[in-house]
């Protein structure tokens, strides 16, 4: 009772899921190889595109007028017309009275000569937050790059497994319709059809279900892409590797000279010390000038017709020297602050540089360890393919009992899964070397 009532909750999963699966594979497929993944994530990937406008901004903000070094020119013009009804001190009666009409342009030239070297300092930390800003987006590149490669690859991977799947499904039917053959002449009991049976709903179960992380992986890889979800692919790359032999000393030096993560903090560093610089800068005094020219153009309307025009035109140049003698320590305390900030920079450096170094030893021992276990996996993979073939024939002529025969078919499916897995994870771990040591950019 138990097993039919299973069975009838398999064949409803079947059903239900190859509703949902006969929809998703309706679409239009386009041929997508790993070099166009790369290239199309890279134009396409909003992490990618939001950093390069970061970037954008970085640049048009490093400039030496964003740090003080021009002058500041305002033009303008005063107009003032004034009507004065003033009554006389001596009778109050009589009033005087007094239009007035003047306009006045002017230029005036506002700029600071010296400062303590902060406007110099100010544009060579505008260059570094420039610098610092690229190297973000390198590293958005880096990991976009890295993670399309393993996402292309997890995609192939569960293609992989869907063929395996099958093949196990294919077997599993002839297993069953070899069954239901042998119980109609009366040479198998009905036990082995019920167990022929639910193996092949079983099998059947575990295909439509890969086809679900099949249309998932596509998924997660078409959001690395850019793309929308109704968009399919078709991967032209095969699912295979190539195993390299690294030296770790090698491996470090390259880390060392390449790694983005790295440089981007070198980069930070010098940030923070243009920052003790700048603040440092308001121990010296500023030198500042002021200059302009303005022409007055006056219309004075009198009682009795005493009515007069006037001009003038006017140059000044006036220099200031200031010196903060005090100002409550906070140019000390801003100093100070600045030391610890690069103090802690010069720690985060060195914190990165171990854990780097501690990363780059693990991947490169994981990656040695990762070839053997492909070595392992594939003499087992040779060994469960010959076992299986022995055993269908053996099951063909009635040597083996269907149990048996089970058992060799879930030994080959796992030995398969085992192969495919060594493989992702070969290349899991190459990947993330290369990333490591600055090298999967270049490289793809």
């Amino acid at each position: 009772m138990i097993m039919k009532n299973s069975n009838s909750y398999i064949m409803i999963v079947l059903i239900f899921l190859s509703g949902i699966l006969t929809v998703n594979n309706a679409k239009a497929q386009q041929e997508l190889s790993l070099e166009t993944a790369i290239l199309k994530g890279l134009e396409n990937n909003f992490q990618v595109r939001i950093f390069g406008e970061y970037y954008k901004s970085a640049q048009l903000n490093n400039s030496w007028g964003t740090v003080g070094r021009y002058p500041s020119i305002t033009l303008g013009v005063n107009s003032i017309n004034r009507f004065d009804n003033t009554p006389s001190t001596q009778n109050p009666d009589n009033r005087s009275e007094l239009y007035t009409n003047r306009l006045s342009p002017y230029v005036n030239v506002n700029w600071i000569l010296f400062n303590g070297f902060s406007v110099k300092m100010g544009k060579e930390k505008l260059d570094l937050l420039e610098n610092y800003s690229a190297g973000n987006s390198a590293l958005v590149v880096e990991n976009t790059v890295q993670s399309i490669i393993l996402g292309y690859y997890l995609a192939l991977l569960e293609q992989e497994r869907l063929k395996v799947l099958k093949e196990v499904k294919d077997l599993s039917g002839d297993r069953y319709e070899y069954e239901m053959i042998r119980k109609d002449i009366g040479s198998a009991v009905t036990f082995e059809v019920l167990q022929a049976k639910n193996s092949f709903l079983s099998d059947s179960t575990n295909y439509l279900l890969q086809k679900l992380n099949v249309r998932n992986a596509f998924l997660r890889l078409n959001l690395l892409l850019g793309e929308p979800p109704e968009v399919s692919f078709v991967l032209v790359d095969s699912f295979q590797t190539e195993t390299y032999t690294y030296d770790l000393k090698d491996l470090e030096q390259k880390m060392m000279s390449s790694n983005k993560t790295l440089q981007n903090q070198y980069v930070n560093q010098e940030i923070l010390k243009k920052g003790t610089g700048i603040a440092k800068s308001a121990s010296y005094p500023s030198l500042m000038l002021n200059a302009g020219t303005d022409y007055n153009k006056g219309y004075y309307d009198l009682p009795k017709d005493n009515n007069y025009d006037s001009h003038s035109f006017d140059y000044y140049a006036n220099f200031t020297l200031s010196f903060n003698l005090f100002n409550g320590g906070n140019t000390r305390s801003a100093i100070q602050q600045a030391g610890i900030s690069e103090h802690i920079g010069l720690l985060e450096t060195l914190e990165i540089k171990q854990t780097l170094a501690n990363l780059l030893v693990n991947q490169y021992e994981l990656y040695d360890i990762r070839k053997q276990l492909l070595n392992v996996a594939n003499s087992n993979m040779e060994s469960a393919e010959l076992n299986m073939q022995i055993a269908t024939d053996k099951y063909r002529n009635g040597t083996i009992n269907s149990f048996n025969f089970r058992d060799v078919q879930l030994i080959y499916l796992n030995a398969a899964h085992r192969k495919l897995n060594a493989i992702y994870d070969i290349i899991d771990t190459h990947t993330e070397l290369l990333r490591l040591t600055g090298g999967i950019v270049t490289e793809n």
